[in-house]
């Protein structure tokens, strides 16, 4: 019981991490983009990788993790498709409304329970289910505004989706088939994860924005700002990797919905963002189907922890009985042949 609760310790730790970095670094990065006017997002992305990476280089020299090879062809695809999936969304956002991207944010969720159900026979209950769609309701009230759709933005969006949704679960699945930590994994595809976005992002955002990073005037405030914003990321990308290892793709989904909603608020309380009560009703709908989610899961979590507890004495009853049988069965032969 004290391992279970020092776990339950650590998903809560990791949970939490997670929650304060996005929400730390989404403020920050407003802040640079939309007050100081640097919107080169996807070559900030890479800045963070490349941060994060560096962090971690030192720690492993520190002896703070050991370093566990994993096979390049592996990392190499996974970074990739990490990198890629970055830029999508990206993408997503600069061809389409605000709400459509909101909405290919919400479709990660459903799509990832529609992955994991086919691919990995993975089982949902109804009533996971149920409080999925609460969630996805709330949200959707609270964030999605218009709905302009166009092609190119529908077919970037389902890309987006597609490549996020499976790197989150890969992310997961790598760590448990090859019994890797977060820390290990994120080490090892950080490199080329940052590698694809620092080639491809400053053509990118040159084609959102009209504008190229390299001739961006940097003053010292937007520096500021910047190492703030990669030192944040070294959180959040730990945490990333931490959250989806220890729980899984969809419930590191139900929490970025978490975050979205606390960005709203702070963004009311602290930036004077217009706050309507259609973005309150949302929220608290939201909050519900949260709330629901990790009741559920945490029932079914001890249900499960309990029908393992109570099939062990058996599994040992079976496995030693025909070892005592044999070995009564061997000492009368033994006893008749005398």
């Amino acid at each position: 019981m004290g391992e279970i609760s020092g776990y339950q310790l650590g998903v809560m730790g990791a949970l939490f991490l997670s929650v304060a970095s996005s929400v730390s670094i989404v403020i920050c990065n407003k802040a640079l983009m939309s007050n100081l006017g640097f919107q080169f997002a996807t070559t900030l992305t890479s800045w963070h990788l490349m941060v994060t990476y560096c962090s971690l280089h030192v720690a492993l020299r520190l002896n703070f993790f050991e370093n566990k090879p994993i096979d390049l062809k592996t990392v190499i695809l996974f970074g990739m498709l990490n990198g890629v999936s970055i830029g999508l969304l990206n993408l997503s956002l600069g061809f389409n409304s605000i709400g459509f991207y909101q909405m290919t944010k919400l479709a990660i969720i459903p799509f990832t329970v529609l992955l994991e159900t086919i691919f990995l026979n993975k089982q949902f209950s109804q009533k996971i289910k149920f409080s999925l769609s609460i969630l996805l309701l709330g949200v959707g009230i609270a964030s999605v505004t218009d709905l302009q759709l166009n092609f190119v933005g529908t077919i970037l969006s389902l890309l987006a989706i597609i490549t996020t949704c499976i790197g989150q679960i890969l992310t997961n699945t790598i760590q448990k088939k090859l019994n890797v930590s977060s820390t290990q994994l994120l080490y090892q595809s950080a490199p080329f994860q940052s590698a694809i976005l620092f080639v491809t992002g400053p053509f990118v955002d040159q084609f959102l924005t009209n504008q190229n990073v390299l001739y961006y005037k940097y003053s010292p405030l937007v520096v500021g700002f910047i190492v703030l914003s990669c030192l944040i990321a070294v959180f959040v990308n730990f945490s990333t990797f931490l959250v989806i290892g220890k729980t899984s793709p969809v419930t590191y989904q139900v929490l970025g919905h978490l975050k979205t909603c606390l960005v709203l608020a702070f963004g009311y309380t602290l930036l004077h963002d217009p706050f309507t009560s259609r973005n309150i009703v949302g929220i608290l709908i939201a909050i519900v189907g949260m709330g629901m989610y990790s009741y559920f899961c945490t029932n079914e979590t001890k249900r499960k922890v309990i029908v393992d507890v109570s099939t062990m004495p058996q599994m040992k009853e079976r496995d030693t009985t025909p070892l005592l049988a044999s070995h009564l069965q061997d000492k009368e032969s033994k006893d008749s042949v005398v």
